[in-house]
């Protein structure tokens, strides 16, 4: 996976000790340069990485207007941190195919 600028790094760093691969925005050297939507979900094309965001509105419109990418993975904030990586866990070992696919991860309804 490729974890967009916004997306919380202690869920990335769960995600890692649950076995994902993750690549941050910052360890491509790539934070803070303002980059488009667009450039960042072809890098993560380009990697053969889904694009794991906070950014649902964006991504979601991007997938809808192009469905030729490495999967684009949105979440409903939660300062839960552990549990979205959980929940992030649990669907895409449900679903380990990711390409061409949106899938959304929703905080849990108190």
């Amino acid at each position: 996976m490729y974890s967009n600028e916004n997306f919380p790094l202690p869920t990335v760093e769960e995600l890692r000790r649950l076995g994902h691969d993750v690549m941050t925005l910052f360890e491509t050297g790539k934070a803070g340069q303002a980059m488009p939507d667009e450039e960042v979900l072809a890098f993560a094309h380009a990697e053969k990485r889904a694009l794991i965001t906070m950014n649902r509105k964006h991504f979601i419109r991007l997938h809808r207007k192009n469905p030729d990418h490495s999967g684009i993975v949105v979440c409903t904030f939660d300062a839960d941190f552990v549990s979205l990586a959980q929940r992030i866990n649990s669907t895409l070992l449900d679903q380990p195919d990711t390409i061409g696919h949106l899938i959304r991860i929703n905080r849990p309804r108190q």
